[in-house]
């Protein structure tokens, strides 16, 4: 009787244990096998990165404050790590899957990430970071779901869409690779995809027969949510869709001014939410077009992707000339001016209850200035390279936090200048010293030829202000300090400038980086260093206990069993393991 009464007492123990364990946020997990597949988007046979067999990879589906966990196995024959376009990774860098975080996943390893969407929404991706990988494909979306309690400024759509947009080369991304390191430039893309698809056949001349191409379904009077995000290589893409409005909702995390766009220019690595309603007579189905921008549209035509959207009433195929884009080829102003549109909703609810705008980033004093200027790409010792303030980055061997989680010295240099050097440009690991709770500007002066994305992880960042000309200090008395919008990438048109405020509230060391590939893989990078002088894990987690070690620290790393299937378990599953452990033992004691 009293062992029954133990028992009984026991178990009243591990459901109050399981109830405050279910009282946690929830977990949503995911499986990746990173593989190479053969597949023909623009009808020529080619070395494509997949997950899952899929290409493009499956799309995260979160909802704020989730934790995510992915395990990634690395089925290719170089390192791989995954990065979380626009995900903060909140007191995390050790999961932001760059090479000044983390140290590559080997081929045959897996490795699992984990980390916690802490108080976002919206609309991201993930691609692999290194060696030119995402030329290859390898990326898809991620998103990011309102919790219940929070209003979503905007009736609930009737489905949702997620497009992945990208300009396209048929050579492996380790050509291209090549082309690059033996100072040579990329050329003409061979095409934009869709989906991983390529164009419908609109033109017979420019489109060979036998593509796949992508096709949405929609039923007509309902209105649907497009995601639509620009994974590629350094292609500006206007995106359309025949004789729709394209009205603005969100884009990378925040609610925008909700305005009605007949064609957006999405620059490479931005991501956008655009509530589309069919209210069209479906007469036939209707083209849905990502177009090269800023280039002599004569010759760029095979830079085109083509999509369908095809009502569940509708009469016939599209036919025709595709809508036509922006005709501004001489005009700098037209894209400048759309992007200076894109306004915060300062009344919106984001992910907490209180309105975006509560957060009068107008008011707060700046305490660090950086003027950031790139160039066209220069030789320096012999290589073609591309810099920021003349340093072209050389990403350190042994990740940046690590090395100082174990005081290994002389990886990386804390002195990027605030202003652009005036000498000669050099290569080095100089990174900006980022001081806890500071409020940084950030000019962003693009005294290229092409367009410029720039990306910072862990933060989003508010764009304050953008014009033609060199960035001085009166340019101040034009920035919006109201409603700019807040978000992780922006553009740098060519001759001008983009100026960005930033609270350094998230300790890490976090990439800043033009998100075009060919620039970012020649050095057009750095990375803000942000550390909490009174150390403590309320504002960083600890080195995690699956973290891979390399460079200075590759003594320390085990080898793996490739044959063993990595999981995750939550503290929560420890403890109830334990405990079974604990009854299963008793049990035997007493049987």
């Amino acid at each position: 009787m009293a062992l029954w009464r133990f028992f009984s007492l026991f178990l009243i123990h591990i459901s109050l244990f399981l109830s405050l364990c279910s009282a946690e946020d929830p977990f949503v997990n995911y499986e990746f096998v990173v593989s190479y597949i053969t597949a023909s988007p623009l009808g020529v046979p080619q070395q494509v990165i997949a997950i899952n067999g899929k290409f493009p990879g499956p799309t995260i589906n979160s909802t704020t404050n989730n934790n995510v966990v992915v395990n990634v196995r690395n089925k290719l024959d170089e390192g791989l790590l995954l990065t979380w376009n626009g995900i903060q990774q909140r007191r995390s860098s050790w999961q932001d899957g760059v090479l000044g975080t983390n140290c590559p996943i080997p081929p045959k390893w897996n490795w699992t990430y984990q980390f916690q969407v802490k108080d976002q929404i919206g609309s991201f991706f993930y691609f692999p970071s290194l060696n030119f990988q995402r030329a290859a494909g390898g990326y898809g979306g991620f998103i990011i779901n309102n919790r219940d309690i929070i209003p979503v400024p905007f009736a609930t759509p009737d489905g949702d869409f997620t497009i992945m947009i990208a300009d396209w080369y048929t050579r492996n991304h380790s050509d291209l690779r090549r082309t690059l390191n033996g100072g040579k430039e990329l050329g003409m893309p061979d095409g934009v995809l869709i989906n991983g698809k390529g164009p419908y056949r609109y033109n017979t001349t420019l489109v060979p027969d036998g593509i796949d191409y992508e096709t949405i379904n929609v039923h007509p009077g309902k209105t649907y949510r497009f995601r639509v995000h620009n994974v590629g290589i350094s292609t500006s893409l206007n995106f359309r869709i025949q004789n729709h409005n394209l009205l603005m909702a969100e884009t990378e995390g925040s609610y925008t001014v909700q305005q009605n766009y007949t064609s957006l220019d999405i620059h490479v690595g931005q991501s956008y939410s655009f509530l589309v309603t069919m209210d069209q007579n479906a007469s036939s189905d209707y083209y849905i077009v990502a177009s090269a921008r800023f280039v002599n549209e004569s010759l760029w035509q095979r830079v085109t992707g083509v999509a369908i959207l095809r009502y569940s009433n509708s009469k016939g195929k599209a036919s025709g000339p595709l809508p036509d884009p922006p005709n501004d080829m001489y005009d700098k102003t037209f894209s400048m001016n759309q992007a200076r549109s894109i306004r915060w909703n300062v009344s919106a609810s984001g992910a907490r209850p209180n309105p975006q705008g509560s957060f009068r980033y107008g008011s707060i004093n700046v305490t660090e200035v950086y003027v950031l200027r790139n160039k066209p790409p220069v030789t320096i010792d012999g290589k073609t390279r591309t810099t920021l303030s003349g340093i072209s980055f050389v990403n350190p061997s042994t990740p940046i936090r690590l090395a100082d989680a174990y005081n290994v010295k002389g990886v990386y240099k804390l002195d990027f200048p605030s202003e652009p050097l005036t000498g000669t440009p050099k290569m080095s690991t100089s990174i900006i010293n980022g001081t806890y709770r500071g409020f940084m500007e950030i000019i962003l002066q693009n005294n290229d030829t092409k367009v410029q994305s720039y990306h910072l992880d862990g933060y989003a960042f508010f764009v304050v202000g953008m014009d033609y000309g060199e960035w001085t200090e009166n340019s101040r008395g034009t920035y919006n300090k109201w409603d700019g919008i807040a978000r992780s990438t922006t553009q740098v048109f060519p001759g001008a400038w983009t100026s960005i405020l930033i609270s350094l509230d998230n300790v890490g060391a976090w990439n800043l980086r033009t998100d075009n590939l060919d620039s970012w893989y020649l050095g057009q990078e750095t990375y803000i260093r942000v550390v909490n002088p009174e150390a403590t894990n309320k504002t960083e987690f600890p080195v995690p206990d699956n973290a891979l070690f390399c460079g200075a620290l590759s003594k320390l790393q085990k080898p793996q069993d490739v044959t063993s299937f990595a999981t995750s378990v939550t503290a929560c599953s420890k403890w109830f393991i334990t405990l079974l452990m604990m009854v299963f033992a008793l049990i035997s004691v007493f049987h």
